[in-house]
């Protein structure tokens, strides 16, 4: 059995994050549209006489990184060597590139059999929250104009520049709403909720200071009016897990974040919340 190993189409990157919420992964209902605009050609699926039968993502950010994710093959065509097929050649598809994951704890030391070293631990959080709106004038809905201040502060926290991406991902919608904190010009901090198939994911979440990620957790929080939420934090970020505790959010599973090639060494003291386990 030889598959075919391609690029996804738009519609195929749907059925790649309905195969995700199979798993247990709890993606965004709107995840679709920011994930391709990341890079058209990041998505790669094997296909058995016309059938999905696999699937991974190598997003590539720039010329220096990448970011792996949506690694899965369908039950039945498990254990044929299709997934590893097509992870080769996704891996190829980097080329030089410096490539990020966030592995689940049972493939790490398959990771680390492809040149994948282990940087920290990433832990998600979840709980039932609710707040009143902080008064606080410096809180801003995130609109078009705001875009190059905040890609210009989340280069500082991003391996690579994301500015197609952030524009879809911090565009307002029915699911989907995006905080930052501004004053005289200057940004603090920002984040964005997104409903998922169950609850609410926060992310990013990033801030100068942990006062700052606690406002703008709950801003975002009362923007939806409370429920099921869901931040994923970088374990060595003491701040983080603090605020997790100070709101009752506790661990639902864990990934490692692991590098082929060069760690990128990001300031993980401002990072209260990743942006998504899929695309970094």
């Amino acid at each position: 059995m030889t598959p075919t190993i391609r690029n996804a189409t738009r519609d195929e990157l749907d059925v790649i994050l309905d195969w995700a919420a199979r798993e247990g992964w709890n993606p965004g209902l709107d995840d679709a549209g920011p994930f391709w605009a990341a890079d058209p050609r990041g998505y790669h699926v094997a296909t058995v006489d016309g059938e999905l039968a696999a699937a991974v993502s190598v997003v590539k950010y720039d010329p220096a990184y990448a970011f792996l994710g949506f690694y899965m093959a369908r039950p039945e065509y498990r254990g044929r060597g299709i997934g590893w097929a097509l992870w080769q050649a996704a891996i190829a598809s980097a080329g030089a590139r410096t490539i990020g994951l966030d592995g689940v704890v049972a493939q790490q030391n398959n990771y680390r059999k492809s040149g994948f070293a282990y940087a920290h631990a990433n832990v998600r959080y979840g709980g039932d929250v609710s707040f009143a709106a902080p008064d606080d004038p410096r809180l801003v809905h995130v609109a078009p104009v705001h875009l190059p201040l905040l890609s210009a502060y989340d280069r500082a926290l991003s391996p690579a520049p994301r500015e197609d991406f952030l524009a879809e991902w911090l565009r307002t919608g029915e699911s989907r709403r995006s905080i930052a904190l501004l004053r005289d010009g200057r940004v603090g901090g920002f984040g964005t909720i997104r409903a998922c198939r169950e609850g609410f994911k926060i992310g990013p979440l990033f801030s100068d200071t942990s006062v700052g990620a606690d406002l703008l957790f709950r801003a975002l929080v009362a923007d939806v009016g409370g429920g099921r939420v869901f931040l994923d934090i970088p374990e060595p970020n003491t701040e983080a897990r603090a605020l997790c505790a100070r709101y009752n959010l506790t661990p639902v599973f864990e990934t490692a974040r692991m590098y082929r090639g060069t760690d990128p060494q990001l300031p993980l003291g401002r990072i209260f919340g990743i942006t998504t386990f899929e695309l970094g």
